[in-house]
């Protein structure tokens, strides 16, 4: 069945398009990942699809009504002073209506609030109105309306939310509330009040209230830690009817969606599976592209060679014909050579093969300061606390070495931000010391991006700093992703992504040796993130990092601390993978068993080759040593 159909959309903003020919459609049981880099207008498509914005040119075919479809946003518009447990409610529009006015009715019969609407005694169908009326209950008003006609009301809005099943949709909401691991302290808390993971997951409780045949979200996975992560893939996974999302983790993309829409501003394509899929897809389309670029440049160049061929040949042999006929007959053969080559040459200019483009990317190098020694900072039986008295970290100890990609695990709330600022020395340790080499230097980044001097222009900044000129400060500029204007925009004016670019241009200049990294690509999109990691795999220095992203904590990561809200910070010398291989305490899914079966093939294969006694023959020697290297690389 066909959930909804986009053909031929077209959207502008500000005069400029966003984008245009955009065709896809979606069925039903469907996962589907929309995809496409920050700016490319995935979050407008999806409010378009859902009929809170108008398209400039296409048409949108819903073939599943919009009240049976559900949806996850990034920013919440809510009032103020809504609880967590009215926001969930509110999710089921008609039932919360019906609830609110009968908790209405009730106070104004009862004079007081009730928290559940009370069955009225029923006479001939009718509501009686004996359990609360007083004995003139005729000639009571309430508000200007008799009490007959509050009863009345009252009878027939219970009745209908009872006929809807109410009291079981009241427990359903407790027990979504539940699922979602908000604990009932938070129930009566202000929804505004929630972390944006909390916020996150209050959103799916009211979407799994409702059950909608076809939800939509955007960016599900923002704020959420490890452990809410898994729950939302099997979730996603699981559920019965058809997902449509936008979000930047790759891994919750390779595990849970089917297909990739990917959303470019000359339209959209679908490629089958998940991140990875699309990543290879991509990759191939590349080099078919490329190798067909090639391949015509070649044509093109020989038709061109021939036309000229031919051009001098019949030009030089009209001169030379005058009256005589056989050289008049062997002008025209040439002529007829030449406007077939011609001929060539238009039909192949118009199937032509476009020149494969590398989208505009961020250009970035990290450059670390030389370092001598193996230690660049020891952590000594470290204690800390937090001001309502919850320990953190009691006696932890370590040393962050040459070399060291040290990835920090665990929960939202368990001090992960913490320990990062007691590495970096914005932050004091109750107990212990906190050791930093002579010759290490540190580069903080802030997940807040709060430490970036926000009156400050870009262009600014980078002026700031030694031996620096206009020239070579734009080319820089333009390396990360910003134009010519940008360069006299106050940084406190860009969004959280520029942000994001304008501290990691900080940081290239810093000459640190140990990066301190809070949520470093929280805000960056997918493209981005990936030029981020490779700049980070060449650094020269140690990093420490704390990173929600698994697929860049298993490239980057070689340790790892992993925290927990018990206050025992845990090091496990390793990779992300191996670490998740090792906890047995929960089944592997079939891609995590399949990749620790490969591991193992390759672990053997690897020392069988080691085993092997070198080849006399060069050749033979370097394919040995080669294989080797690429068994390596793959481990």
């Amino acid at each position: 069945m066909l959930i909804v159909k986009a053909i031929d959309l077209h959207k502008s903003l500000s005069g400029a398009a966003l984008f245009e020919q955009v065709s896809f459609e979606v069925r039903e049981g469907e996962r589907l990942a929309l995809f496409g880099r920050n700016g490319a207008g995935k979050t407008t498509l999806l409010q378009g699809l859902l009929g809170k914005i108008d398209f400039d040119q296409g048409t949108i075919r819903r073939e599943l009504p919009l009240e049976h479809w559900g949806w996850l946003e990034q920013h919440v518009d809510v009032s103020p002073d809504d609880t967590v447990l009215e926001f969930v409610q509110s999710g089921s529009a008609e039932l919360y209506r019906l609830k609110q006015e009968l908790e209405r009715l009730q106070q104004r019969m009862n004079g007081q609030a009730s928290s559940r609407p009370a069955a009225p005694e029923w006479v001939n169908g009718q509501a009686s109105g004996r359990h609360s009326a007083p004995e003139h209950a005729a000639e009571e008003m309430y508000g200007g309306e008799a009490m007959d006609t509050v009863l009345e009301r009252y009878g027939r809005m219970y009745e209908r939310y009872v006929q809807l099943d109410g009291y079981a949709w009241e427990v359903k909401v407790e027990k979504s509330l539940g699922l979602m691991r908000l604990d009932p302290s938070l129930w009566t808390q202000p929804f505004c009040s929630l972390s944006g993971g909390q916020k996150t997951r209050a959103q799916l409780a009211a979407l799994l209230v409702r059950e909608p045949k076809f939800i939509v979200l955007d960016e599900p996975t923002n704020h959420l830690d490890e452990e809410s992560l898994d729950w939302l893939e099997m979730w996603v996974r699981a559920y019965p009817g058809t997902v449509l999302y936008v979000s930047h983790d790759r891994t919750f993309i390779d595990r849970t969606a089917d297909a990739v829409i990917e959303l470019e501003a000359g339209g959209c394509r679908r490629y089958t599976g998940g991140y990875t899929d699309y990543r290879r897809q991509k990759e191939l389309e590349l080099r078919t592209q490329e190798t067909a670029y090639k391949k015509q440049e070649q044509e093109r160049e020989k038709l061109l060679e021939s036309i000229r061929r031919y051009s001098e040949w019949f030009h030089q042999a009209h001169r030379s014909a005058g009256q005589n006929d056989f050289y008049r007959s062997k002008s025209k053969k040439n002529v007829s050579r030449l406007h077939a080559k011609e001929a060539a040459l238009e039909r192949l200019e118009s199937a032509r093969v476009q020149k494969p483009r590398e989208a505009a990317g961020l250009h970035m190098q990290l450059v670390a300061e030389s370092f001598a020694a193996r230690a660049l900072l020891r952590m000594e039986g470290v204690g800390f606390a937090h001001e309502t008295g919850r320990e953190l970290f009691k006696q932890f100890g370590l040393s962050v070495n040459r070399g060291d990609r040290i990835a920090v695990l665990g929960p939202n709330g368990a001090g992960k931000s913490t320990l990062l600022k007691l590495i970096a020395g914005l932050l004091q340790p109750m107990a212990g010391a906190v050791r930093l080499h002579p010759q290490a230097k540190i580069g903080y980044f802030a997940q807040e991006l709060d430490h970036l001097e926000t009156e400050e222009t870009i262009l600014g900044s980078l002026l700031k700093l030694p031996d620096m000129t206009q020239t070579r400060a734009r080319t820089i500029m333009g390396c990360f992703l910003f134009s010519r204007e940008d360069a006299y925009k106050r940084i406190g004016q860009l969004s959280m992504g520029e942000k994001c670019r304008v501290a990691f241009l900080m940081l290239l200049f810093s000459g640190a040796n140990l990066l301190v990294l809070d949520e470093p690509t929280n805000y960056l999109d997918i493209d981005t993130r990936e030029r981020v990691e490779e700049a980070l795999l060449e650094y020269a220095g140690a990093f420490v990092v704390v990173s929600h992203d698994r697929y860049f904590i298993r490239r980057a990561a070689n340790r790892l601390i992993v925290m927990d809200e018990a206050g025992a910070p845990q090091l496990f010398s390793g990779t992300y993978d191996e670490y998740r291989f090792k906890d047995r305490s929960r089944p592997l899914s079939p891609e995590e068993q399949g990749r620790d079966n490969e591991r193992v093939q390759l672990q053997l294969r690897l020392a069988q080759l080691m085993s092997m006694e070198e080849p006399d023959e060069e050749e033979e020697r370097l394919r040995l040593l080669e294989e080797i290297r690429q068994l390596r690389q793959r481990l």
